[in-house]
């Protein structure tokens, strides 16, 4: 009998670019545009305290590359081991997704090996989307050795004039390296999307033979997106948790995208689940997207907080509107 194969991290990396603003830093820039906010306001609604912003020169490829370069070294990865690139973003580096960014990092990161590239568009729910995606390919046989990656730079895409959103988003980027393995890994996924509440979290602007249609900036009913994602992102909690034949304390540690501490606060409390088992990285990156989950776990795992053997749930909600977990053992 063939033995079971699963899909496991080898090892993951970070990358947050060298631009550092602060509340203040923010608050001073957005008096230049006539909006006025505070330290405070911004903390209290949000418990963020501070984003990462890319250089004008630096593209989500960018980003995406050092931090995939992290998980390669950790993982003791050579670029030829790669099979398979699959980015989660929702701000690639070409207009309209093509060339894919996924494309564009395989070049960056020298692999000429011919590896299968592609990007994932969930928005802030992308990598699990991507993660689970991973899982299925490596579990039907088709790839050993996958590289796993959110990276966005949503400061290209922030109405600074708009104070309810502007001050939420930072850019930054993690990867995981996922490798086949007889030992379980992933243990369960769950996804899901809901096409008509697109209009609570979006883009609205359309590119039209050379030109913007709409607005080109991030736009968000912040009431109506709080609401729909503490009720979902406790559904899939719980859904997920039952694939994997769990109990929520058998999680040691809760990875949530880290858009809101209030959201994720009111998650944790739904699973009775303490914040001490919650990694917590708003406050340092903001609302990073499709980045914020594998910067979470990174950091989480580099801190010496998260440890091999340990169960993990993984969690986003975003845009489109999509949601989705996944359950793994570190």
């Amino acid at each position: 009998m063939s033995k079971s194969r699963f899909a496991r991290i080898a090892g993951t990396g970070s990358y947050l670019p060298a631009l550092r603003l602060s509340n203040q830093d923010l608050v001073d820039r957005l008096a230049k545009e006539g909006v006025e906010t505070s330290d405070d306001w911004i903390k209290t609604r949000s418990g963020i305290s501070a984003r990462h912003f890319a250089a004008p020169d630096e593209l989500t490829s960018d980003l995406a590359v050092k931090a995939a370069q992290g998980a390669m070294m950790e993982a003791q990865w050579n670029a030829d081991d790669i099979e398979l690139i699959i980015l989660a973003t929702s701000t690639p580096d070409h207009l309209g997704g093509f060339p894919s960014t996924a494309c564009v990092i395989q070049d960056k990161l020298g692999l000429r090996n011919g590896c299968a590239a592609f990007d994932v568009q969930a928005v802030c729910a992308g990598f699990s989307y991507a993660l689970s995606t991973a899982d299925a390919f490596i579990r039907a046989g088709m790839y050993q050795k996958i590289l796993v990656i959110g990276a966005e730079v949503f400061s290209r895409i922030l109405d600074f004039k708009d104070r309810g959103t502007c001050v939420l988003f930072g850019d930054g980027a993690g990867a995981v390296a996922l490798e086949a393995s007889d030992q379980a890994g992933i243990l369960a996924s769950a996804l899901h999307a809901d096409g008509s509440q697109r209009d609570i979290l979006c883009v609205p602007g359309r590119a039209t033979c050379g030109g913007i249609e709409g607005v080109p900036f991030l736009r968000m009913d912040g009431q109506s997106v709080f609401k729909l994602a503490v009720k979902v992102l406790e559904q899939v909690a719980h859904e997920v948790l039952q694939k994997a034949n769990m109990q929520p304390e058998q999680i040691d540690w809760l990875v949530p995208h880290q858009a809101n501490i209030r959201i994720m606060e009111g998650t944790a409390r739904k699973m009775g689940m303490s914040m001490d088992r919650v990694i917590v990285t708003v406050h340092e990156h903001g609302n990073t997207s499709a980045a914020s989950i594998p910067l979470a776990l990174d950091h989480g795992i580099r801190s010496g907080q998260i440890k091999r053997g340990q169960h993990i749930l993984l969690e986003g909600v975003g845009g489109g509107f999509a949601w989705g977990a996944v359950v793994l053992r570190y």
